[in-house]
């Protein structure tokens, strides 16, 4: 559970959850590299030698590894990333339909959101399905190319592009909301500011408030020691 500091912050992601964020970022922006060297003909001579086509692999095996990394190293963190994810409730459809104002950098006045407002869900959820193509495609092309045949390995190798370009754009939009939203300090230090916080997720805030009174609640609700 996240908990507030000295300094008006809130824990919003623990040490682990960083490093998995790290090594899928790391291992996404090695695939997309050597990939274009791969396909795009001005850089074609970056792969002379197979090393491009050898970091490529190494990068794929790093990515996906990322889900395996999470369940190590915080098997809550994930099983809470999952549920979040894909359970929407009626403040969520009515963030979405002022999102044109959170795009544009106002987050005052949105429909109250949890740890992960409505945009951030989507986004989640388009990496997850995203992410499974990208393996699944990768993976034919790596291990059963030749049965394949001419037709279904340029299908696959279509999607597993496209698949590259889709997560590529979602990368984009993660940066752009991150520099609008001054963000990126949660993914160095861990922690955010609690009045912005609240500004954009305050259900979430009442829920760390919440937690953080029941055990003093409880603590008052004991009868005193009889002597």
């Amino acid at each position: 559970m996240a908990k507030h500091d000295h300094d008006h912050k809130i824990l919003r992601y623990r040490r682990n959850q960083r490093f998995v964020h790290a090594l899928l970022a790391s291992s996404f922006i090695l695939l997309l590299l050597t990939g274009m060297v791969l396909l795009w003909g001005p850089l074609s001579f970056l792969a002379v030698g197979g090393n491009s086509r050898w970091l490529h692999r190494v990068g794929a095996i790093a990515f996906m590894l990322v889900p395996v990394a999470y369940l190590l190293a915080d098997r809550e963190g994930a099983k809470e990333l999952l549920r979040e994810t894909f359970r929407y409730d009626r403040d969520d459809i009515s963030w979405f339909k002022h999102m044109y104002r959170y795009a544009m950098g106002h987050a005052a006045e949105m429909p109250p959101q949890g740890r992960l407002n409505a945009g951030q869900k989507l986004h989640h959820g388009a990496v997850i399905v995203i992410s499974l193509s990208i393996v699944l495609s990768g993976l034919a092309m790596w291990f059963i190319k030749p049965t394949l045949g001419a037709t279904g390995l340029a299908w696959t190798a279509v999607i597993h592009d496209l698949s590259m370009l889709a997560l590529t754009l979602l990368l984009v939009g993660h940066l752009y909301f991150t520099y609008v939203y001054k963000a990126m300090s949660s993914m160095t230090t861990g922690y955010v500011d609690e009045d912005e916080a609240r500004l954009e997720h305050s259900k979430w805030v009442e829920e760390i408030e919440h937690a953080e009174e029941e055990p003093q609640i409880e603590k008052e609700e004991q009868p005193a020691p009889q002597t």
